[in-house]
């Protein structure tokens, strides 16, 4: 298999730098997942790594080897794209032959491959059909096995569930992870669905503005985010803040509004490294705890949309000075809009924020790799 590297590559279009010096090392066998919001470069970064785009400038390796301005030919991937990319007017069995025959496969040889890449996509009992003929997670696993016979190094992925509905994405999801065990192969996969992203990868590497903002375990990345950006982007429904100060010196709390948050010695020993008071709270709304009545430590509010979705209920409050969050709870939560409730934040589960370069103060310096450019 590969390992594969890009070392300070920018991509420019005219005058717009898609892409600003990344750097990121993608190991043997990972399934590393890129994502990030609309135009943030991901898909440009993915087709740099294929030979569809040439960088600007900085150095593309596959093992040792520079392959910047190799062909898409010589670099030996299999791209399984958004739409399928199948032609209408083949059969199955000859979209996935098509490009063993133009490399001049024995034909023998291309007929075991056909059929044992069919086998391990259950879809034997597809060959004869076309495209026009099964349906959209069928033409997807049709889209895998034409790449499968082709004994990639590397697998690159771009949005290729986009076109499925919610039941069938699940459901492609464990199908190209069981793939990924199976052939342990390499897998680049790009998305800007960060649960797809959570449910997949091996590590995540998150795509803003062309940079990348941090590179983890999604274990890591949702718990330990290294910025704003990642803590609002990474969850869903997405994580509550709150523009803070810091208390008067000597005191271990946090202000937001009209309110107090304690915070312990060791918090505000990490904070208060930062030269500013001015900070951001930060939590998710399933840390957060809702209850009718009042207890030590909890915040007042109002109710003013009550969600029940089966799993879960999502909450949105407000605080008397108009603050507003969410909160997730688990199950059935029996309350209405224009109920009163008291919320609390557990402390092991904050986020402080610098409100300039929105770094976490918290978690920051535990996550930094090499050749990321952190600041905001």
């Amino acid at each position: 298999m590969v390992r594969i590297r890009l070392v300070d590559v920018e991509k420019n279009f005219g005058s717009v730098k898609v892409l600003k010096k990344i750097n990121l090392e993608i190991k043997d066998q990972e399934f590393m997942v890129l994502v990030g919001p609309s135009g943030c470069g991901k898909s440009t970064c993915l087709n740099i790594i294929a030979g569809l785009e040439y960088v600007s400038s900085g150095q593309v390796f596959f093992d040792d080897a520079d392959v910047s301005y190799l062909p898409p030919k010589e670099r030996k991937v299999a791209m399984v794209f958004q739409s399928y990319a199948l032609y209408p007017h083949m059969n199955v069995r000859k979209n996935m032959e098509f490009s063993l025959k133009l490399a001049k496969m024995d034909k023998d040889e291309i007929t075991k491959k056909v059929e044992s890449a069919a086998k391990l996509l259950d879809i034997s009992t597809l060959l004869d059909r076309k495209p026009g003929e099964i349906s959209g997670g069928q033409r997807q696993r049709v889209a895998l096995g034409r790449s499968i016979v082709r004994d990639p190094t590397v697998f690159l992925f771009d949005e290729p569930l986009s076109n499925l509905d919610a039941k069938l994405r699940i459901q492609m999801r464990g199908e190209i992870i069981k793939l990924q065990r199976k052939l342990k192969i390499t897998q680049i996969y790009v998305t800007h669905d960060q649960v797809e992203a959570m449910s997949m990868a091996d590590r995540i590497a998150i795509l803003n503005n062309g940079s990348f903002q941090q590179i983890g375990p999604p274990s890591e990345v949702y718990n330990k985010p290294i910025n704003k950006f990642v803590a609002g982007f990474i969850g869903s429904p997405s994580m509550n803040f709150f523009d803070a100060e810091m208390g008067p010196s000597g005191q271990q709390e946090i202000i937001f509004g009209e309110h107090k948050y304690p915070v312990s010695n060791e918090i505000i020993s990490k904070i208060k490294k930062n030269p500013s008071d001015k900070v951001i709270l930060g939590i998710r709304p399933e840390h957060i705890t809702i209850t009718p009545n009042k207890h030590d430590n909890s915040f007042e509010v109002t109710l003013t949309v009550v969600e029940f979705l089966g799993p879960d209920t999502m909450v949105t409050f407000e605080f008397p000075d108009k603050i507003q969050g969410m909160v997730a709870v688990p199950g059935f939560y029996d309350a209405k809009m224009d109920d009163k409730g008291y919320i609390s934040f557990p402390m092991e589960k904050i986020h402080v924020f610098d409100s300039e370069t929105e770094l976490n103060l918290i978690h920051a310096s535990d996550q930094k790799e090499p050749n990321i450019n952190y600041k905001k």
